[in-house]
């Protein structure tokens, strides 16, 4: 009952409160009333100490290139490539979206680009809505390829006992079918709103500068990532360090100030995690992994990783995928890292289905609901039913095939 309330409260966030406001006290209740010994809240909060401190990090490297001015930049080259031509300006999002999902983390793609679109469809007078459900479909879809893409990835890649770019290149193949099929499945879904004729917009305009500190901090610290990897650090140390970097240049330009640098980092969405973590664990201890590793197929062959893939997919659809990640990977690292990544998948792509799937789709719908555009649950929930299946199985294949290969 516990981790329902707190899933239902992210869900509808009573009066706009944070998240960790039923979080936090639901997981003291846990730890009070016994349904989690306090050595295991403690070992649970400690496994997901690295996860949060990076997820902290992203957040405040995102926000600052955001200052920067990288997400005005790629506004304007999106308005200036697509031309008015809507299949083009799709093209453009899944291209953007899917870079910034995977260097900046889902969250970058959400907060920051989702309401660039926006923009750029109303400047370049196209219809917002196929470009708009492309940012939430690839802040999850598109988080496959690094370990530092996503808060699944992050638990999954301490689970497999990879290296950063073994990761990566198992990944790879499976992060590019998957976006395929997604592309192939919108351009079919919103054949009419893509061949609407688009009216004269205001056009582009002065094209803004391109802010290449930003662009040359994030591209050293994916070096970080891969050079800390290598010799055993975790990668919130280099996502540290590059969020040191531009809020430090821009609190020396008065540009920001430490409040500023406090808030970007999110720290009540940080308690929920810590907080939902030692709520699942609670959960887990109490049955839930028994009946789980009944019906969890084992081995590594391709019926074992769809099966362990579609069950992590529905799971996450049932109790959002953060917690169904953290359920699921002491029950599939035994099996090698085949089925973690397959888990990964499930609880990455999955999410698409339905608004409760992920943390990202509820606060993309919220961030929709401010620019007073409709979303239709139907529609969602009939887009989902094309796009998951046919992406979640054709990268599950890529992913077999790549554990053939590599």
């Amino acid at each position: 009952m516990l981790l329902v309330a707190v899933l239902a409260w992210a869900v509808v966030r009573p009066f706009g409160l944070p998240e960790a406001v039923m979080a936090v006290p639901a997981a003291g209740i846990a730890v009070a009333t016994g349904a989690i010994s306090l050595d295991h809240a403690r070992a649970e909060a400690e496994r997901l100490g690295p996860v949060v401190g990076f997820l902290a990090a992203v957040l405040v490297l995102a926000h600052f290139c955001d200052v920067e001015g990288l997400f005005r930049a790629c506004g304007a080259w999106m308005a200036r490539w697509a031309a008015g031509r809507p299949v083009r300006l799709l093209t453009a999002v899944f291209a953007l979206a899917s870079a910034i999902t995977t260097v900046l983390s889902l969250d970058a793609t959400i907060v920051l680009l989702t309401p660039v679109v926006f923009a750029t469809a109303a400047r370049t007078g196209v219809r917002p809505k196929p470009h708009v459900y492309a940012c939430t479909h690839l802040s999850n879809t598109a988080s496959l390829l690094l370990p530092v893409s996503n808060l699944t990835n992050l638990l999954a890649f301490a689970a497999s006992g990879l290296s950063f770019t073994r990761f990566a290149a198992l990944m790879a193949l499976p992060w590019l079918v998957a976006i395929g099929a997604e592309y192939v499945v919108f351009r079919r879904f919103f054949a009419r709103d893509l061949a609407a004729a688009a009216p004269l917009g205001e056009g582009s305009g002065k094209a803004p500068p391109l802010p290449l500190f930003a662009l040359v901090t994030v591209g050293c610290t994916l070096a970080g990532f891969v050079v800390a990897s290598a010799f055993g650090v975790e990668p919130a140390w280099a996502a540290a360090a590059g969020a040191l970097v531009l809020a430090g240049r821009a609190l020396v330009r008065r540009r920001a100030t430490p409040l500023t640098v406090v808030r970007a980092a999110a720290p009540a969405f940080l308690a929920f995690v810590l907080a939902l973590g030692v709520v699942v664990r609670a959960v887990v201890d109490n049955g839930l992994a028994d009946v789980l590793g009944q019906v969890l197929p084992g081995g590594t062959g391709l019926p074992a990783l769809l099966g362990v893939a579609a069950l992590a997919a529905l799971l996450a659809n049932l109790i959002n995928n953060l917690p169904a990640v953290l359920v699921l990977l002491p029950l599939a690292a035994p099996a090698g890292p085949g089925a973690v990544l397959a888990v990964l998948l499930g609880v990455n792509i999955g999410p698409n289905l339905t608004y409760a799937g992920s943390l990202a789709t509820l606060l993309w719908r919220r961030i929709v609901h401010q620019h007073e555009h409709g979303v239709d649950l139907g529609e969602f929930t009939r887009l989902g039913l094309l796009a998951v299946p046919s992406s979640l199985a054709v990268a599950v294949v890529a992913l077999w095939g790549s554990l053939q290969i590599l």
